[in-house]
């Protein structure tokens, strides 16, 4: 409708709905594997007590990361997470890490989030993934659109969000040319 053809809609906060945030109130060594740790979180609900995790930064209590509970799929690896159990330990949930998510590609075990991270807060909301983000394809006949200022000044006038044009900042010579 606006001359720029959508290629792709990435929504963050949708997809990451589910996940909620958790702080680890205990980690203990697992009793019958040396590199597993028995986490106990607290999650989005009660219901939801006891994990294990082999990551490295689950090593001591207070640890505030994001959580998945059973059910929910977990975008980076393209599963659905379940109720597990791991040489005698049941888990019901999974602490993830950042390219779990798809939010980074991070692969060093899961994120920590800072000490302030309310617990149970859904974390899409608390880290501000609210808005979506367009990939758009430039047409021929839309130069105007070549560069971010364009485009941001086209879609207001298809009623898609406010143009905020923070002007040209004035630099003030220091030298004797003009």
């Amino acid at each position: 409708m606006i001359g720029l053809e959508v290629e792709h809609i990435e929504d963050k906060a949708k997809a990451l709905s589910p996940f909620s945030i958790a702080r680890v109130i205990s980690a203990e060594q697992h009793p019958n594997a040396d590199r597993l740790r028995v986490c106990m979180v607290i999650p989005a609900t009660a219901a939801h007590r006891c994990r294990w995790s082999a990551a490295r930064r689950t090593r001591a209590a207070g640890l505030i990361s994001v959580f998945s509970r059973p059910a929910l799929s977990i975008p980076g690896k393209n599963i659905t997470l379940g109720v597990g159990t791991i040489r005698g330990v049941e888990s019901r949930g999974m602490l993830c890490s950042a390219a779990e998510l798809e939010i980074s590609e991070d692969h060093d075990g899961i994120m920590e989030l800072p000490a302030d991270a309310p617990d149970r807060a859904p974390y899409a909301q608390w880290a501000g993934l609210g808005d979506p983000v367009l990939e758009i394809n430039l047409t021929p006949n839309r130069q105007d659109c070549t560069g971010v200022h364009g485009i941001a000044a086209i879609f207001p006038a298809a009623d898609m969000g406010k143009f905020k044009d923070p002007g040209i900042k004035q630099i003030k010579a220091n030298s004797p040319a003009p």
